[in-house]
């Protein structure tokens, strides 16, 4: 299964250690003059599709567009944006519920229940209960292991983080930021998206979007994650600071939301994070190794450990892979039953 192939797109949402996570809600500002369609409706019942012929149609005639994918089946949608003409579609149903806040002024209800034969559906009622509950404990399983892998990666981060020259990394951020942004003026806007997440086919990272949005762009060459961050979340109060307009992409494995990536449209500048599980191998303005913030000596010290964890978590991810594996199949019978009771 591929990615839906747009020049931008991220993620939905993704799961993580704490649930489902989405940035939906991000995607508009309603005081911005935004005109928002929330589909609501069942398992393979046209929404994806939906959002694809109006993609289809509006980029065919040049309009730009940011596209959303299904982190459990990075081929469906689950968003569209088309930032000129300030409207966006959003499936809108379980697991990235959104509710309208201005109903009729901003946002209006899709509901594709308008074209489903409700006695057929209702028919096959018992064997749709069946395979819904067999989906959620799967998605439960992947929560589980997610869980694990993260406390053991978060643990790596820690450990890393004692040994860092925190100093060292905030002169850096100074450096980066007055060579690199422009005073704007006033109180930049910040954005969430999330760039990478744990699917069906691994980790995956939508690194073709940063290229598309940044042709520069500064790769952090970082295992373990604290140094990264560290450096991001100071580059980012910097460029809001200036003024600047981010997208922040979170860490999906990461409770505390920790910084992953950082991009800057405005300026086609990106800060993106390279590690084992999403190694940045294309050509890039300049490489920073997180190396150059650590104490080698302490770090030395809890190498065992750190290798170690990274090993355990390597083996939780694989299975949370192949529990969203296994709920995608389950999830193709849900569509099945509700797509065959769909005009």
């Amino acid at each position: 299964m591929t990615v839906f192939q747009a020049p931008v797109r991220f993620f939905a949402g993704a799961s993580t250690p704490c649930g489902y996570k989405n940035s939906l809600p991000d995607l508009y500002r309603p005081e911005d003059g935004w005109r928002v369609y929330l589909i609501k409706s069942g398992p393979g019942t046209g929404k994806s599709t939906l959002m694809k012929r109006v993609y289809e149609e509006l980029s065919a005639g040049g309009e730009e567009a940011e596209v959303f994918c299904c982190s459990a089946d990075p081929s469906s949608l689950d968003g569209v944006r088309f930032p000129r003409l300030r409207v966006c579609l959003l499936d809108a149903t379980e697991p990235h519920v959104v509710e309208p806040r201005y109903w009729g002024v901003c946002e209006q209800l899709v509901p594709l229940s308008v074209c489903m034969n409700e006695e057929a559906l209702y028919a096959r009622r018992r064997a749709y209960l069946t395979v819904a509950e067999e989906n959620r404990a799967l998605h439960a399983r992947c929560r589980r292991l997610l869980s694990g892998a993260a406390s053991l990666l978060n643990e790596n981060a820690r450990l890393q983080r004692d040994t860092l020259d925190e100093e060292k990394i905030s002169r850096t951020a100074a450096r980066l930021a007055s060579r690199e942004f422009p005073a704007a003026g006033g109180e930049g806007n910040e954005q969430r998206r999330f760039l990478s997440a744990v699917t069906p086919e691994g980790v995956l990272p939508l690194f073709e979007t940063v290229q598309a949005l940044c042709p520069r762009i500064y790769a952090l060459a970082d295992d373990y994650g604290a140094a990264s961050s560290l450096l991001l979340t100071e580059l980012r109060k910097r460029a809001l600071a200036a003024g600047l307009d981010i997208l922040t992409c979170p860490c999906p494995l990461s409770p505390e939301n920790r910084l992953e990536h950082l991009l800057i449209p405005s300026l086609g500048l990106a800060f993106v994070t390279s590690n084992r599980a999403h190694t940045v191998d294309f050509p890039v303005l300049s490489r920073l190794h997180a190396a150059r913030f650590s104490d080698a000596e302490a770090l030395r010290r809890c190498r065992q450990r750190l290798s170690f964890n990274h090993r355990a978590a390597e083996e939780l991810l694989n299975g949370a892979v192949v529990a969203l594996s296994e709920a995608r199949e389950v999830h193709d019978r849900m569509e099945a039953i509700c797509g065959a009771a769909m005009n």
